[in-house]
């Protein structure tokens, strides 16, 4: 990972998703990646750069599935796109073990994943469209890596930044990172505030009069 992509990164560590898409919302960006959920209750915000990988149907006869794994660095989000399919999986406990072992930042799939025990039990971050037993041999095979790739509709380019909860997953173009990160703490002291106001006696609709949350989100 650059230099500059631990700067990006470190920029969005003490955010979280909801955060991140309102500030999307608001500059105009799209990025949430609809029907990615998380495989547990993460209970921290997951950040890394995207390490892009693109499947598709198998040749004949057939081509690699997961060997692109070696060239993926500590920090790095693996994102795969297998087309949304949920009949043959591209991520299993082999690679759960070798991504933990190398300090990946988790895993973005859409498509399923399986044998979801091993990465539950070593707490491996993983976003999918759910879990199948079938394997992805001989089905599936990776075309391309680092290229710009689709997760649940959200175009995905190689090093943007991708964020992870349990609300599931947004992906911010490195571009606009920085200003992603400031809008989205502009956004979250506002709220801040609200809380504030309402644990002092306010009601909810005095306090978000008062400090325009109704306005929050919208684009400029």
């Amino acid at each position: 990972m650059s230099s500059e992509d631990r700067e990006l990164v470190a920029l969005f560590e003490d955010l979280d998703t909801p955060g991140v898409s309102d500030a999307m919302d608001k500059l105009g960006l799209p990025g949430q990646c609809f029907g990615i959920v998380p495989l547990a209750d993460y209970t921290r915000t997951v950040v890394g750069s995207a390490f892009t990988v693109k499947y598709v149907p198998a040749s004949t006869p057939p081509g690699t599935v997961g060997d692109f794994i070696d060239d993926v660095a500590a920090g790095d989000f693996v994102v795969i796109d297998n087309d949304g399919r949920t009949d043959c999986t591209v991520w299993g406990d082999i690679m759960t073990q070798y991504a933990g072992a190398r300090n990946f930042a988790g895993t973005v799939i859409d498509g399923v994943c399986r044998d979801v025990s091993k990465a539950q039990a070593d707490g491996y971050p993983l976003f999918t469209r759910g879990r199948f037993m079938r394997t992805g041999k001989d089905r599936v095979q990776v075309e391309a890596v680092n290229v710009t790739v689709s997760i649940g509709e959200a175009r995905v380019s190689p090093r943007d930044v991708v964020v992870a909860d349990a609300n599931g997953v947004v992906v911010v173009p490195r571009d606009r990172a920085r200003e992603v990160a400031e809008t989205a703490r502009q956004i979250e002291a506002v709220e801040a505030r609200i809380r504030e106001a309402i644990a002092n006696g306010s009601t909810i609709a005095a306090a978000r009069e008062q400090l325009g949350y109704h306005t929050l989100q919208r684009k400029s």
